[in-house]
């Protein structure tokens, strides 16, 4: 027995509707959460510096660049060759992971 295509076309429908809250749902769990824990870097001109509890998602600026970094928070660090997070660097940081650079050095971060 076929379905009519009006018929399929509704069903698909309450499904797809059904599923959006929990897809949103998802996904907006960790926008606006935050990393908790302290993200150190050094730089080479501004020297040791430390980013508390940062935003998930949220771009960070690395002052010159970072010639080592601790991520001493409970979320993976992401590593960007640029200033905007938008070269990736090919870096993750886990929690409790350190790491020391050489050139090209990373410009900033995003947690989550």
């Amino acid at each position: 027995m076929r379905m009519p295509l009006r018929a399929a076309l509704t069903v698909a429908g309450a499904v797809l509707v059904s599923a959006a809250p929990a897809l949103t749902f998802a996904s907006a769990s960790t926008v606006g959460a935050r990393a908790t824990g302290t993200f150190f870097y050094h730089s080479p001109d501004s020297g040791d510096v430390e980013i508390e509890d940062p935003d998930n998602g949220e771009c960070r600026l690395l002052l010159q660049g970072a010639t080592s970094a601790a991520n001493r928070t409970d979320a993976r660090a992401t590593l960007f060759l640029d200033r905007l997070c938008e070269e990736p660097a090919g870096i993750t940081l886990s929690p409790g992971e350190a790491r020391t650079f050489t050139s090209p050095l990373p410009h900033s971060v995003m947690f989550g």
